[in-house]
């Protein structure tokens, strides 16, 4: 998404048989890599991405690396590791 020259990424949870622009299941949040301010550049539902890691959703190399600055852990498999109640 975006415009020329000026990129913005949308996170969300897909279903593995559909086409890569196809219909979501849910959106879950959004990275532009253009904001000036780090704080503004991402926002995810962390809970959200938590409930579909859960039920076996596979995160991409990328969004891997994006969750994990938001504070999602991943075990030396690549699974999540489930938040843990305070």
């Amino acid at each position: 998404m975006g415009r020329t020259h000026r990129a913005f990424f949308r996170l969300d949870a897909m279903d593995s048989r559909r086409p890569r622009d196809g219909r979501i299941i849910e959106a879950l949040g959004w990275y532009d890599p253009c904001a000036a301010d780090e704080d503004k550049q991402t926002k995810i539902d962390v809970e959200r991405v938590q409930y579909w890691l859960s039920v076996g959703a596979q995160p991409t190399d990328t969004v891997r690396n994006l969750l994990k600055k938001q504070g999602v852990a991943f075990d030396t498999k690549g699974k999540a590791i489930p938040a843990t109640a305070e």
